[in-house]
């Protein structure tokens, strides 16, 4: 029955702008949020000034040991908002794991893990990405030396748990990113498995920028009395990002279209989504065929080459990535400043996240739609959904960049 009530709590988000349990306080400074001397140290050292509006509303809640459903758009700070609440919640003097931060990739795993020990600069905090496609018995090394933080994905820290290698004894939060991929199809048994070893009075933290209603109903299976912090839909489009479409007749005109654009590419950094992982080899191949520079990532290449990959595209020295949704999520590179959708999307869900890789905080970007005619239906139907616009795109769209 709860799951029931929960889900006509939820029916209609379209009119309101903060739908919460209760009245969430507001607090759009960071030094009144009464944060540890060394973590407010850590935040202003990693350039934060003032708390966005979900940091505003979700850390104090969090801090409190409430559980919370905080639901905002791509680049508002969603990661810095539970890191924040962790290293306030940690008790350092004691080297077990406190806090478990599960997530659906690997890269968004060890982005975090980043966040946490960049805003804990000062705290001598110890935080352990435990990602799968990485050496077993280190993962069993550094977890025996004591993480106050555990940053993953579910496959490999069940495993842990499983080998007794993470104590999840001391565990007092629970954090999900992406929560409506989490507990979707694939990861759904998995997140269970986890939950079960976790003590009962484990605190529930989820975290996304798009929590359809049947996900909604799942919370109610593992969190008490959650206070929810949601944005309204229409306020999920990224304001600063331009939407265009370019009307392709047949698929194999997207290609010379992309030729087309390439120079427009590489004036900033560029990422490029396909739908599946053979047609991102196939695009990465033809374009280097054609002398154009790529790289190209997804899920089943080994995790050292993806590695590598982000690295390269983070630093600047690769310019035109080309991969699968597996890098839609969360994944921040400052200088992504266009996103191609070579393929539309499978879902409308997908869309806000793989535009959202452009115009992040607040900086400005351009997302380009290849669309053939039988995809227009498509387009129209994310267009309504965000209540957004998105146009055909004009000939001088480099200046837009």
């Amino acid at each position: 029955m709860a799951g029931k009530r929960a889900a006509s709590v939820f029916e209609d988000l379209s009119n309101v702008e903060f739908e919460t349990s209760e009245d969430v306080e507001v607090i759009d400074n960071f030094k009144q949020m009464h944060l540890k001397e060394e973590l407010l140290r850590g935040i202003f050292a990693y350039g934060f000034e003032k708390p966005s509006a979900i940091q505003q509303r979700a850390i104090k809640p969090i801090m409190k040991g409430r559980d919370v459903i905080a639901q905002a758009q791509s680049g508002t700070g969603k990661t810095a908002t539970f890191s924040i609440s962790i290293l306030q919640s940690l008790d350092l003097t004691v080297r077990e794991t406190q806090v478990l931060c599960l997530s659906p990739t690997r890269e968004l795993a060890v982005q975090i893990q980043k966040v946490v020990l960049a805003l804990g600069d000062f705290m001598n905090v110890q935080c352990h990405a435990c990602i799968g496609g990485t050496n077993l018995g280190e993962d069993i090394r550094k977890l025996d030396y004591g993480q106050h933080v555990v940053s993953g994905t579910p496959g490999r820290v069940y495993d842990m748990i499983r080998r007794r290698a993470l104590r999840t004894r001391s565990v007092k939060m629970l954090v999900l990113d992406e929560a409506d991929e989490m507990l979707n199809k694939g990861f759904k048994e998995q997140i269970y498995d986890v939950y079960r070893f976790l003590p009962p009075s484990t605190q529930v933290v989820l975290i996304s920028a798009t929590l359809p209603h049947e996900i909604l109903e799942i919370t109610s299976k593992f969190m008490t009395d959650p206070i929810r912090i949601l944005v309204k839909r229409d306020e999920l489009t990224l304001e600063g990002i331009k939407q265009f479409f370019v009307a392709v007749e047949r698929e194999e005109w997207k290609f010379d279209t992309l030729c087309d654009l390439y120079d427009t590419l590489t004036i900033t950094q560029a990422v490029i989504f396909c739908n599946t992982k053979r047609k991102v080899d196939w695009l990465t191949e033809k374009m280097r065929e054609n002398n154009f520079t790529v790289s190209a990532m997804h899920g089943d290449m080994p995790q050292k080459e993806r590695d590598n990959i982000m690295k390269e595209f983070r630093s600047g020295q690769s310019r035109v990535l080309i991969t699968t949704d597996v890098w839609a999520r969360g994944i921040d590179v400052q200088q992504v400043s266009l996103v191609i959708n070579y393929d539309l999307p499978n879902n409308r869900e997908l869309y806000i996240h793989r535009i959202g890789r452009s115009g992040r905080f607040g900086r400005k970007g351009v997302a380009i739609n290849f669309v053939k005619s039988d995809d227009i239906r498509i387009l129209r139907d994310i267009e309504q959904y965000y209540s957004t616009q998105i146009d055909e795109m004009p000939m001088n769209v480099a200046d837009l960049i």
